[in-house]
This record gives C-alpha cells, structure tokens and sequence, in this order.
C-alpha cells in the first residue's frame, strides 16, 4: 500500500474559516448543521485516503456534534436568556481569523523589509542568501484546495449499486509515468483534464497520489489564479 503523510496539516479551526469564506458565510451566525456535515465529509474523505487525522480534528468534530445536538435541544424552562452554544466557538474563531490575519500582515512587513538595502558595510557572514522555498510549490493553494479539486473529479464518477469487485492493473509507477508523459508535451493542465477518460475511481484516487509524489519532489508545481478556481498544475522548471 501507498501511504501518503502530510505533516504541515492545517487545524480544525482553519478548516472552519475555509467553508465560511468559500460559501460567504456569517462568523457570527454560523449554520452549525450544514459547517458540521461539510466537517465530517471532509474527515471521512481524508480517511478514505489514508491520510492520518490528528487528533484535534476529532475533537473540533465531537464539539460541532454537541453544538449540534444543544441547539436541537429545547431550552430549559426559565432560561430564556441562555447563551447561544456557538458563543465559544465564534469567538475563539474571531480570535484565529484576527491572529492569521495580523500573521499575515506581519510576514507582508517582513517582504518589505527585504526589498530595503541599507547604505554601508556588511560582513560576508551577514548577507542574506536566497532560500529555497518549498512553498512556492503550492502557489496561493492549501490542502483544502487539493482536497476539494480530488472530490470534485470523484463526484463526477457515475454512481452505480452494482458490488462486482474488478482488480485493475494500476500502480503508482504506472501513473507516475502516465505524468511525465502527459506534462513532457503539455506544460499545464488542470487535475479534470488529468483525470478526463478515466472510468474507475482507483486510477483516479492512484492518479491523485502520484501527483502529490511529483509536487513532494519539485517536478511539478499546483497554482489557484482565483480563489475557489480549478487548479492548475504546470512543470516546475526552475
């Protein structure tokens, strides 16, 4: 078996704010059943990848479910004035938001600053080299993007009831080399073009594991030019 491990794994609270921006959802009247199911499909889809789900993860869902559940439940009699249940969590999700986003602005300083050459003497041992930055694999694209661009392709497989088990000759090599291949004579694609013609789930959900290979090693690179858009996957010819 192929197992794939993503260690830089965004927290649960991240993954709240991606389904509230994505569907222009209010932070402070959060529809708790729908953020719920979208969290549990999410868990589940990255179990069915064999993705390890920290633990936190688990935790955010049994606090949704509770949520859920208190909000189903009618109030006692006398409490009219009772605390909406999603007080807790609408708060400490401001609180992200606004530490993500004064992050963000402090990182945006730091670019600046690096723009600015001072007037004067330094020491060879001072200068700033150039780093690699694995980052700019993943262009302006989380692992929610990917997650959601992989959905998106295996939501479009017809849904059949019939249980006939077919073992299919598909392997990680043979679709490593299937992108090679592909990206030696076109320079971009987007992941539906990638998986277009396939008719079986494996070669689909195979096919998305040696693209995370082929980014892991630098050959490719994923980018979003929109938010929300298709992504993008091109060669990586630095």
């Amino acid at each position: 078996m192929y197992t794939v491990k993503l260690t830089d794994f965004e927290g649960p609270l991240d993954l709240l704010l991606f389904f509230l921006k994505r569907d222009e959802l209010d932070i402070y009247d959060i529809p708790i059943s729908r953020i719920t199911k979208e969290f549990l499909d999410y868990l589940h889809f990255i179990e069915s990848l064999d993705l390890e789900v920290a633990g936190e993860f688990l935790v955010m869902a049994a606090e949704l479910m509770q949520i859920k559940v208190r909000m189903l439940l009618p109030p006692e009699p006398g409490d009219a004035d009772e605390e909406d249940p999603r007080a807790n969590l609408v708060k400490r999700l401001v609180e992200y938001k606004r530490f993500k986003e004064t992050a963000a602005h402090l990182s945006d300083l730091e670019d600046r600053r690096h723009l600015v050459f001072e007037r004067g003497y330094r020491r060879s041992d001072e200068t700033i080299m150039p780093k690699d930055d694995d980052e700019d694999l993943l262009r302006d694209v989380s692992l929610f993007d990917l997650i959601a661009s992989f959905k998106f392709a295996m939501d479009r497989m017809p849904k059949t009831f019939v249980h006939e088990i077919i073992r299919l000759n598909v392997s990680i090599d043979e679709q490593l080399e299937f992108l090679r291949v592909y990206f030696s004579r076109r320079s971009e694609a987007t992941f539906s073009e990638l998986t277009k013609g396939m008719e079986d789930r494996i070669r689909i959900v195979v096919t998305f594991l040696a693209l995370l290979d082929l980014i892991r090693n630098k050959h490719l690179i994923v980018r979003q030019t929109d938010p929300f858009a298709e992504l993008s996957i091109m060669r990586n010819v630095a």
